[in-house]
């Protein structure tokens, strides 16, 4: 059976009714036969039965044995974080989401937490980082926004030999082109408000865990804490999943246009795309993943944060907003949006230069989305020019 056919056939047919759709239970609470006797869920919070879909279909996706679903990603991926305690050190991607670092750096570390951050591309940074304090190593691969290619297999043996957990964040690859779990990580976490979602329609966070003790200890979190996903929610997720295999694959297409365009043009000074045979890890991203995602990220040669605005402000078809993932295409601006909690330093230490732009590549056609962007290239082309022609008179 295909990765495709699998993937649909992952929704199950509703066994009390029949439907085709999984129903909504749009329910707090449920009636109980006797005290702690019921049909399996007692109140909302604990489970219920869309969002129990959701969690079995994203389970089966990643090859894990648990899925838990929460009301945003940062929901997420905090409930991983607190099975750490004061003393714990993680071992974090440099490159790093920007929600991510906020969390890590501004929440948990007064909580006598730890973070250190490396450059993941090489394993032997993680390697030479890991010490007796570390009992997580996070990675993102894709990373946001630079597209950083981390080989997985190579830092979940790391992880193993130092008895930390590895928790891969798969929110760029999604299960359609990428499953950690099957090359050692632990845990994975998605925020499905992306590719899983995939309508730009919802807030959404998944964690999937390969053992299913470790699994339990994240359900308890999720129950304790209440961040859970409602059930209109689950459902536009679960909608979402049934064509990701579909859209995946043209947001791959797109974006390997989209780069090669990008790699000719004269304004460019970088193109970031594992699809690219000359992008770093190029051949790790080819071994572990089916394909190169819909994640396009570039630097202008006039590398100033005047010249990205000028930029993102310039095109038609790609709309200016954070997120990624959806139908349409959108731009970002990293540095003065997505990734302004990070300071300034430590964003061009890691490669998150003040005139790189994020380009989340939808399904229009190719062509149109490329003369979007040639047009936004001569508007500050232009701008530029009469800059300079008043500056001089």
């Amino acid at each position: 059976m295909s990765n495709a056919t699998a993937l649909i056939h992952s929704i199950p047919v509703d066994e009390l009714t029949g439907a085709l759709s999984v129903p909504i239970y749009q329910t707090s609470t449920f009636v109980q036969d006797s005290p702690g006797v019921n049909k399996g869920y007692d109140y909302a919070r604990t489970g219920n039965p869309t969002r129990a879909t959701l969690e079995n279909i994203i389970a089966k996706l990643e090859k894990g044995s648990t899925g838990i679903a929460f009301g945003s990603g940062l929901a997420a991926i905090d409930a991983v974080l607190k099975l750490l305690r004061s003393g714990d050190e993680i071992v974090a991607v440099d490159d790093i989401y920007g929600g991510a670092f906020r969390l890590f750096t501004h929440v948990y570390e007064k909580f006598g937490i730890s973070v250190q951050y490396v450059d993941s591309t090489n394993a032997e940074n993680v390697f030479n980082a890991v010490s007796e304090k570390t009992k997580l190593i996070w990675i993102e691969t894709p990373t946001n926004p630079t597209l950083k290619i981390s080989d997985i297999a190579a830092i979940a043996k790391i992880a193993k030999a130092n008895r930390c957990l590895l928790c891969v964040d798969n929110t760029f690859a999604s299960p359609a082109l990428q499953q950690p779990l099957t090359l050692g990580a632990d845990i994975v976490i998605h925020s499905a408000t992306k590719y899983l979602g995939g309508h730009s329609d919802l807030i959404a966070g998944l964690v999937v865990t390969k053992e299913k003790e470790l699994g339990e200890k994240i359900k308890f979190i999720q129950n304790a804490s209440g961040a859970i996903l409602s059930p209109f929610d689950s459902w536009l997720v679960i909608r979402g999943i049934e064509t990701l295999p579909l859209r995946v694959k043209q947001h791959c297409l797109n974006a390997q246009v989209i780069a090669e365009f990008l790699q000719t043009h004269p304004a460019v000074d970088n193109v970031f795309y594992p699809g690219l045979k000359n992008h770093h890890n190029h051949d790790v991203a080819a071994k572990q993943s089916k394909g190169f995602g819909g994640i396009v990220s570039f630097t202008l040669k006039n590398d100033t944060e005047a010249a990205a605005t000028s930029f993102v402000i310039s095109t038609q078809y790609f709309k200016l907003a954070e997120s990624l993932g959806g139908v349409k295409s959108l731009l970002c601006h990293p540095a003065q949006m997505t990734h302004k909690s990070i300071p300034q330093e430590k964003r061009r230490a890691a490669g998150v230069a003040d005139s790189l732009i994020r380009l989340s590549v939808g399904l229009e056609e190719a062509e149109d989305l490329v003369a979007d962007l040639e047009q936004a290239f001569e508007k500050i082309s232009s701008r530029e020019k009469e800059i300079v022609r008043s500056n001089s008179l």
